[in-house]
């Protein structure tokens, strides 16, 4: 099965595009701030109506704050003062879209709610009561080709750790579509549009199902658009906007996992997509599945709770987080967690600080030592090794999550002296409680 993947040009595009260099402090764009003449033209033209969805926005009832915002994927404390103009009109792939824009100050358990059932609570939320609301300030025949959604939440992450990550709902309807939408009278019936329109989850096409555990298949869908397509009564003259049009790479996913479904990889919507090349450091050309993990679990589980024991007892590995095998970028990778044995105070230092101290002062050393532990016949590609960093002293403090994700390769090479840190930190993924960061270890000697 493979999925498709929206570029981070995407992202970018549909939440940034023709942002003025500063923020500006009006409460929604100017038209004066657009040089598209076409977006200059509705922005002016729908100006009011614009304003009114502005002020209508706050007033809707969600069971957590809702906030416009330009930009997505905000913590709560960095909101305050950021730019809240979440609706504008924005030329995407030679098509001018209504894009409404912000952050959900929801946060979903991922052993409770699947990924579907997440994006569902958000789309019923947030995104239902808006098109309401936008049916009724702007007028069905609007100089537009369609309107889209772009909605960013939290989700709670406990794999290695315990931290918020994200995830964002994509949701771009055609003009027509989005108006029968508002006048759907069942479940049944949006549904039905929403088969039509394009949904994404962090980037991946995603076959959103109300009331539903799991997504719908994909190609599922497709069968149904395809012949959706067809019918001139749904769409009357308009182009439907394909997902070929955005797509800009395909990847595998794991066979055992239906499509757009991260059951058990909340961590992973948490996540940055990279190359998998760049972090396997192997030849291998074919995707690993859950089938796979599972057997090399079963097969090595012996030796992974000795090495569990040593490190313990030697490594200030947790108790809670033991030596498993697991998927990133569909390698599999060996998961270790350590805990720093030192101290850090959240407001001494930054984030790049504490990741290069994590790595040169405390794990470094320990490497050598580990890997000698770990079974050297065992088929996987990376170390997934996360470094959980107190703030202060008492044990129920916050902490920090630094995660190295580097081949096998270049850490045996690390070990055995033939490459420097830097060296190895230029071949690693590190990403601090999920964002991923670059690391100039001398920077911070």
């Amino acid at each position: 099965m493979k999925i498709r993947r929206v570029s981070l040009c995407f992202v970018l595009l549909f939440v940034s595009l023709l942002l003025s260099n500063g923020i500006a402090l009006s409460a929604q764009v100017s038209p004066d701030e657009i040089k598209n003449p076409r977006l200059k033209t509705a922005e002016a033209t729908y100006f009011p109506q614009i304003m009114s969805l502005y002020r209508a926005v706050p007033a809707v009832h969600t069971p957590l704050p809702f906030e416009l915002s330009r930009y997505v994927g905000l913590d709560p404390k960095e909101q305050a003062g950021t730019d809240s103009r979440g609706i504008e009109f924005v030329n995407f792939h030679n098509r001018v879209l209504l894009k409404i824009s912000g952050n959900y100050n929801a946060a979903y358990n991922p052993d409770i709610l699947t990924q579907n059932e997440r994006a569902a609570q958000v789309f019923s939320d947030v995104i239902t009561p808006i098109v309401g609301l936008l049916a009724k300030e702007f007028p069905p025949d609007m100089d537009c080709d369609g309107v889209g959604f772009e909605i960013s939440y939290h989700v709670h992450v406990h794999r290695n750790f315990d931290y918020e990550g994200k995830e964002i709902l994509v949701a771009v309807f055609d003009r027509g579509d989005a108006f029968a939408f508002a006048a759907a009278a069942d479940d049944a019936s949006r549904q039905e549009i929403l088969n039509r329109a394009e949904i994404y989850v962090n980037g991946n096409e995603f076959g959103l199902a109300l009331n539903q555990r799991n997504p719908f298949d994909l190609e599922a869908l497709d069968k149904r658009n395809t012949a959706s397509a067809a019918r001139p009564d749904i769409l009357g003259n308009q182009r439907r906007l394909t997902p070929v049009g955005l797509k800009t790479g395909i990847d595998e996913k794991p066979a055992n996992t239906p499509p757009g479904v991260t059951r058990a990889g909340a961590a992973d919507a948490a996540i940055p997509a990279t190359s998998a090349a760049s972090v396997a450091g192997t030849d291998r050309q074919s995707a690993s599945s859950g089938g796979d993990v599972d057997r090399l679990q079963s097969q090595f589980q012996a030796q992974l709770d000795t090495l569990a024991s040593a490190g313990k007892a030697n490594w200030h590995f947790v108790d809670y987080a033991p030596p498993t095998f697991g998927l990133y970028q569909n390698k599999i990778v060996l998961q270790l967690t350590l805990r720093n044995p030192a101290q850090f105070s959240e407001d001494s230092g930054s984030i790049y600080k504490r990741a290069a101290q994590s790595f040169d002062l405390f794990l470094a050393r320990e490497l050598k030592s580990i890997l000698e532990k770990v079974p050297s016949d065992a088929a996987f590609e990376a170390y997934d090794i996360t470094v959980l960093n107190q703030f202060g002293r008492d044990p129920q403090a916050s902490s920090e999550a630094v995660e190295y994700i580097s081949p096998r390769n270049a850490l045996a090479q690390f070990a055995h002296a033939e490459i420097n840190s830097q060296q190895l930190i230029d071949q690693t993924v590190v990403l601090v409680n999920g964002e991923r960061i670059a690391l100039n270890l001398q920077q911070f000697e």
